[in-house]
């Protein structure tokens, strides 16, 4: 249920991104929105909105997932990034495991033969790198021991003028044969216009595809989902952050997490630009002369992941050929 919102995009701010927010507040607000990311609420969601994120790649992608490096240019303290790459990777094994197996390449453990690493192994998979303004390097060392196809570039890395080697600074293995996919998960509506005019110039000019992903809308539906978060988090927190003595007192004691939580949440539902507006943008990123649709396609759509009124927004271009 996607209820149209009768109001202009509104470029309101979120607590969150202010610098006066006191670093150990903006830390408890990200662990809580990472587990929005990979957590499953019984009856209400099918998937995890990270394996929805996925799932819509491979369906856009099909067989050319294997083409591609992800690059995220907003994953902060890593967000979702580690999760959709799992996601991703489980699915493109599955599938190369059954080619395998048709083609009689694999054994009935499941791993490639002498002629190549196909299938159950952790190599061969499909790369994703994680990237921001601010490097959040802790978390991202942390997270990109888990895989073999995680990776991120330790200096600074500006949206709007990304390195023409990004891949090589990731260390990625396959930097020089693949093509560059940005993802934008969840960070969009955080950029003024002027911004992102500047971040879809250097997109269309310097990558082969992007995404952006936004896992709310504006729309009364949507705003309805957020509002729903801060009862999750009384429900679930206890749970999940266990322990985390601080995280537990400002969410039960002084309710500062669900506050901002929510308020941000209802902030970025009024910033989120709806496909024609996102169109409208890159119309002008092309009128500046710094870069071309030649050879690009475009796919909007909506896919729900919390039901009834939770609905993912997505925009994703690729350029054939």
């Amino acid at each position: 249920m996607a209820l149209p919102l009768p109001l202009p995009l509104l470029r309101l701010f979120e607590i969150d991104d202010q610098s006066w927010f006191p670093a150990p507040f903006r830390a408890a607000v990200q662990a809580c929105l990472t587990h929005f990311w990979i957590f499953k609420a019984p009856l209400l969601q099918s998937t995890s909105p990270a394996s929805l994120v996925a799932r819509t790649l491979q369906d856009f992608l099909g067989s050319r997932l294997k083409d591609y490096t992800f690059v995220d240019f907003c994953s902060g303290a890593g967000g979702p990034t580690p999760y959709i790459e799992q996601e991703v990777n489980k699915g493109f094994r599955e599938a190369r495991k059954e080619e395998g197996l048709r083609n009689g390449q694999l054994g009935s453990n499941g791993y490639a033969d002498a002629n190549g690493s196909i299938g159950g192994s952790g190599k061969g998979g499909v790369d994703f790198v994680m990237t921001d303004i601010h490097p959040h390097l802790q978390a991202w060392s942390q997270a990109s021991h888990q895989s073999d196809n995680l990776h991120y570039v330790p200096t600074s890395v500006d949206a709007a003028n990304a390195p023409p080697d990004l891949l090589k600074l990731a260390g990625t293995q396959s930097g020089t044969n693949k093509k560059t996919f940005r993802l934008f998960s969840l960070a969009f509506h955080h950029f003024p216009d002027p911004l992102a005019i500047a971040i879809l110039q250097n997109t269309l000019a310097t990558s082969s595809g992007f995404g952006i992903l936004e896992l709310q809308g504006r729309d009364v539906g949507n705003m309805f989902t957020v509002l729903m978060l801060g009862p999750l988090l009384w429900l679930g927190s206890w749970y999940w952050f266990w322990g985390q003595w601080a995280q537990l007192f400002w969410t039960y004691v002084i309710p500062v997490v669900p506050f901002v939580v929510v308020f941000d949440g209802i902030v970025s539902c009024l910033r989120t630009r709806r496909d024609g507006e996102v169109m409208a943008l890159i119309r002008e990123a092309v009128n500046s002369g710094k870069c071309s649709l030649d050879g690009w396609r475009f796919e909007t759509g909506t896919a729900m992941h919390t039901w009834p009124t939770g609905r993912m927004q997505y925009f994703v271009g690729i350029k054939e050929g």
